[in-house]
């Protein structure tokens, strides 16, 4: 592959990133606004909110299967307008199972995307030879603030569901389809020294996949709890102000996409052992800092320490199932995203739990200590490509679409 295609497939790869940042960012922050547009209770509002991560679970495993059968660029390419569509249902509809056909349809299609979009990622890093996994990460990051942005102007301006996703839509659908055209990935297959593909790259291990599936979970139920409860915990436990409690997740997004801009050249520096084990030390730190803050200020400066520690430990968990499995990564890659989302549901309702049980600054203490435990587990980080059938792997050349 040229220096150019890989160029253009890395900057197309980072488009489709910032678009789905900029999508899931539109939907999660509106999340009041379609309770009232469609009528859902407050005891019905978590069954919608648990079935988007299930489905996208479900989509995940899909996409495992369907990549058997072609590459990940061409999931990637039909699953974005899906999401975005089913983003435009969610604006358009006025009954009670439109709202559900339009969330499921999200919530499928987002697992596809999410799978398809870290396989593809994968598979450039090791075209590329050095690390870019956080790049395509702080794209998403960028979409997220910029969704985010747009969702205020949205409700400040009293603006409609579909009248706030529409212009979003009709400007994001044809750049992500145009862009698809430059997509650019590795292949899965081996070559031999005559050129010939080598096929049956061998099985993913879930004994060895395992440490990276529960490093995903942690990193999502420390992310969850800062997405769900950071306004909640600064206002009703550390006195602030209704304004001041938007604060902390904008500022945790914002350190978010500065410590995925400058990571892939810690990485490339010290390694990606050391930028994990880093990056979880400064998340456990920013949680016992929220825990004991006697003040918003200081609780908005463990916030911001959580943005900059588990920022690097996502895109960096795909990045090493890629290492640990080159000649079945979209395999692992699809499995490990499923714990993505396992994460997601679990992180949220734990921490409310806990803290209506025992205390908010208490339940703080418990995605701390779950963070922490990836330092058990930094070494897989680094882990060499797992062995099939006594073989050795060797180098593969790659593939444009």
């Amino acid at each position: 592959m040229t220096d150019a295609r890989l160029r253009h497939g890395r900057a197309s790869l980072a488009l489709s990133f910032f678009v789905q940042g900029v999508t899931f960012a539109l939907l999660v922050t509106r999340i009041p606004a379609i309770q009232d547009r469609y009528g859902i209770s407050d005891g019905l509002l978590p069954v919608f909110l648990a079935a988007v991560p299930i489905l996208a679970g479900v989509g995940s495993v899909v996409t495992e299967k369907v990549v058997a059968r072609v590459r990940p660029r061409v999931v990637l390419r039909w699953a974005q307008p899906v999401v975005l569509l089913a983003l435009l249902g969610v604006g358009a509809g006025s009954e009670l199972w439109a709202a559900a056909l339009a969330l499921g349809a999200f919530g499928l299609a987002v697992g596809a995307l999410d799978a398809s979009m870290n396989m593809m990622g994968v598979s450039l890093q090791r075209a590329y030879g050095r690390s870019i996994m956080l790049g395509f990460h702080a794209a998403y990051s960028l979409g997220g603030i910029a969704g985010a942005s747009m969702a205020w102007a949205g409700a400040h301006w009293d603006l409609s569901l579909l009248v706030s996703y529409l212009p979003a839509v009709v400007v994001l659908l044809p750049a992500a389809f145009i862009g698809s055209r430059w997509y650019a990935e590795g292949t899965d297959e081996e070559l031999d020294k005559g050129g010939e593909a080598v096929k049956g790259a061998g099985a993913v291990s879930f004994r060895l996949l395992l440490p990276l599936c529960l490093v995903m979970s942690f990193a999502y139920i420390g992310d969850s709890t800062v997405s769900n409860w950071s306004a909640k915990y600064l206002q009703d436990v550390l006195g602030s102000s209704e304004q001041l409690a938007t604060v902390p997740y904008n500022v945790y997004m914002v350190t978010t996409l500065l410590g995925r801009a400058v990571g892939d050249l810690g990485v490339r520096r010290f390694g990606a052992v050391a930028v994990v084990r880093g990056g979880t030390v400064l998340a456990a730190a920013g949680f016992a800092v929220v825990a004991v803050a006697g003040g918003a200020w200081t609780g908005m400066l463990g916030f911001t320490m959580l943005g900059l520690g588990l920022c690097v430990i996502v895109p960096q968990t795909f990045a090493a199932a890629g290492r640990m499995f080159p000649g079945a990564s979209d395999t692992a890659i699809a499995r490990l995203n499923i714990f993505n989302y396992v994460g997601f549901l679990v992180g949220s309702p734990l921490v409310g739990a806990l803290g209506d049980a025992w205390s908010y600054r208490g339940a703080m203490l418990v995605p701390m200590v779950l963070v922490l435990a990836t330092l058990l587990y930094a070494k897989s980080f680094g882990a060499e490509p797992a062995r099939y059938g006594g073989g050795h792997e060797r180098p593969r050349t790659a593939d444009v679409g």
